[in-house]
C-alpha cells in the first residue's frame, strides 16, 4: 500500500510578519522570485545567528513550527541548521516558493579515511522560472549567505565567499573558496527529507555524547565585511578581505553571555539550566 505523503498543514505555521520583522523586512511582502529570496537569505544570516546553546546546556530543541517561532523569533535566539533552515522554509512556502527539505553528510574538516558520515545536516531546495537553487542559513561558520544555483562547476559569488557545485557520481558537493582553495562543506543528493528525518538527526546530535554539539558550545554569524565565530570560550573575527583573524579568550559566563548578546545578536536567558552548562566551560581540566 501507498502511503500519502504528508504535507504540513498550511494553518501549523510560523507568523510570516513576525519573522519578516525579525530578519529586517518590513513593509510589502517579498515576492516570490529569486531576488527577494538573495535578499531572504542575507538578512536571515545576519539576524539570526548559529548557536547551539541549548543543545549544549540540555535544554531540549523541539522542531516544531511553534516551537521555532517562540525559540528564533519571539525570543530572538538563533539555532543550528535544522531550527534554521526549517524557520526559513516555512517562511518560503508562506511566501509562495516552492520549497522541499534535503539533507547532507558533512565533510568540512572531516579526514577522507574516515567513514562515511550519517545524513545530519539540513539545507533546503528552492524552484524558480532560472532553475532549482539550494538555500543553507545553517552552517555555522561558513553559512552560504546567498542561493546557490544548482549548476554544477559554475564558481557563483555571495556576499562572502565564492562557492561552487561540484556534481558527483551519487550526487552533489558544495565547496567554498576558503584562503585560495576550494574546501568541501558537504555532499547531498536532491532526495526529498521530511520533519520525521529531521527529528531524529536532531535527536541524535543533541543527546550523543560524542556528538560535537554536546562537548563543544558553538556560535557563528556573517557580518557585512566580516564573520564572528565562538568555540567554547574563544571568540574569532574573520575579515574578508584578508588579514589575521582576531581572537579573543572569554574570561567568565558573564562575559560569554555579554558576547552572544552583543556579537552574536541573541537574547540567551541566563536560567540556572544554562548558567550550569556554560560554566562548564571554565572549569579546570
Amino acid at each position: 500500500m501507498i502511503v500519502p505523503t504528508e504535507r504540513p498543514d498550511p494553518t501549523d505555521a510560523i507568523d510570516l510578519d513576525a519573522y519578516l520583522a525579525r530578519v529586517g523586512m518590513v513593509g510589502e511582502r517579498p515576492a516570490p522570485d529569486l531576488s527577494s529570496l538573495a535578499e531572504l537569505v542575507r538578512r536571515h544570516a545576519a539576524a539570526i545567528a548559529f548557536e547551539n546553546v541549548d543543545q549544549f546546556c540540555g535544554v531540549p530543541c523541539p522542531l516544531s513550527p511553534a516551537a521555532l517561532e517562540t525559540k528564533l523569533v519571539r525570543a530572538r535566539r538563533g539555532g543550528w541548521c535544522f531550527e534554521q533552515n526549517l524557520l526559513l522554509m516555512d517562511a518560503l512556502r508562506q511566501i509562495g516558493y516552492r520549497v522541499s527539505g534535503l539533507a547532507a553528510r558533512v565533510t568540512w574538516m572531516r579526514a577522507a579515511e574516515l567513514p562515511v558520515p550519517a545524513r545530519t545536516h539540513m539545507l533546503v531546495r528552492v524552484d524558480l522560472p532560472e532553475g532549482p537553487h539550494v538555500v543553507d542559513v545553517g552552517f555555522g561558520g561558513l553559512t552560504v549567505t546567498a542561493p546557490v544555483a544548482l549548476d554544477p562547476a559554475t564558481v557563483q559569488h555571495t556576499p562572502h565567499e565564492p562557492v561552487r557545485i561540484i556534481s558527483l557520481d551519487s550526487g552533489y558537493e558544495l565547496e567554498v573558496l576558503v584562503g585560495g582553495r576550494w574546501t568541501a562543506l558537504y555532499r547531498f543528493t536532491l532526495d526529498e527529507q521530511f520533519l520525521a528525518d529531521y527529528e531524529l538527526a536532531s535527536w541524535y546530535l543533541a543527546t550523543h555524547p560524542d556528538s560535537r554539539f554536546v562537548q563543544h558550545l558553538m556560535a557563528a554569524r556573517p557580518d557585512d565585511d566580516r564573520r564572528y565565530s565562538l568555540q567554547n570560550t574563544t571568540l574569532t573575527t574573520h575579515p574578508l578581505e584578508g588579514g589575521a583573524a582576531d581572537r579573543r579568550q572569554l574570561a567568565d559566563v558573564d562575559e560569554l553571555l555579554g558576547v552572544l548578546r552583543e556579537t552574536f545578536l541573541l537574547e540567551v536567558v541566563a536560567t540556572p539550566e544554562v548558567v550550569r552548562g556554560l560554566e562548564r566551560l571554565f572549569r579546570p581540566g
